[in-house]
């Protein structure tokens, strides 16, 4: 029963922040891209930051409301994920210097949230 209250109070939380985040996402490109450059325009395409802490936010509430099972596996699957952005950020570092094209920032968080939601399921997997 606890585990479905903190998963709904979680997704619930999450979602909400990054509702918010797209909107605001959207809203500074449409926006702030056309401005001049300065502090209005910086501040304006910073503004999706709002919804990323948020989501920050929730995932340290969530972590709090876990059992101490669920926060370990969690921060193993985070730690593991971290580490095979790591690898693949520096691989990928050297292959820029062969010639490849350089990679927005905006890539590493993808591959951290991908590569940490493959071992989550893995290793969900690799339990039964």
């Amino acid at each position: 029963m606890h585990e479905k209250r903190v998963g709904k109070a979680y997704l619930r939380e999450m979602t909400g922040s990054l509702l918010l985040y797209t909107v605001l996402l959207v809203a500074a490109i449409r926006w702030g891209r056309p401005l001049e450059d300065g502090l209005l325009r910086t501040l304006v395409l910073l503004t999706p930051m709002i919804g990323f802490v948020l989501a920050l936010w929730a995932i340290a509430r969530h972590f709090a409301r876990v059992d101490e099972y669920v926060r370990r596996f969690l921060l193993e699957s985070l730690a593991l994920g971290a580490g095979i952005t790591a690898g693949l950020s520096f691989t990928y570092g050297f292959l820029e210097t062969a010639g490849y094209p350089r990679l927005s920032m905006f890539t590493v968080w993808c591959v951290l949230c991908g590569s940490t939601g493959i071992i989550c399921v893995a290793r969900r997997w690799l339990e039964r």
